[in-house]
């Protein structure tokens, strides 16, 4: 309360929203040195269903082992959120990536764009194409 007896509420910077590319993710679930800083950070962290896919095919094509876990698991796991965001909006969005010819990356980083959130990557086109504003390396 203050001198006259109001309640102002008290403003907190709102919380770091973070998508993680399929990169990032994995370091994640893997434990790996280059995701430390993002297990630490207090930002609340979110994949796509892209990199669901894409762990998939990284999986069927030999590319990738899961570590004593599946998909489900990684979908499922409490570090991050599986967040679905509209499929019509979220792919006019991926549409105007033209500078990519990765279908996973245009559909991550419009999945990023749509929400307003940063991504985490360790790709180097993205992490040259996105502005810094858009991005956390990882």
């Amino acid at each position: 309360m203050d001198a006259d007896g109001q309640r102002h509420a008290i403003l907190r910077p709102p919380s770091i929203v973070i998508l993680l590319d399929t990169n990032a993710l994995i370091w994640l679930e893997q434990g790996h040195r280059r995701s430390q800083a993002l297990a630490r950070s207090s930002a609340r962290l979110h994949i796509s269903p892209a990199s669901i896919l894409e762990l998939q095919f990284l999986v069927e094509a030999g590319r990738l082992r899961l570590k004593n876990t599946t998909l489900l698991d990684v979908s499922h796991d409490e570090r991050w959120t599986l967040d679905d965001p509209p499929a019509a909006a979220w792919f006019h969005k991926a549409a105007d990536l033209s500078w990519t010819r990765d279908p996973f990356d245009r559909l991550i980083v419009a999945h990023a764009r749509l929400r307003g959130w940063r991504l985490a990557t360790g790709d180097d086109l993205l992490i040259a194409r996105l502005p810094e504003s858009e991005r956390l390396v990882v």
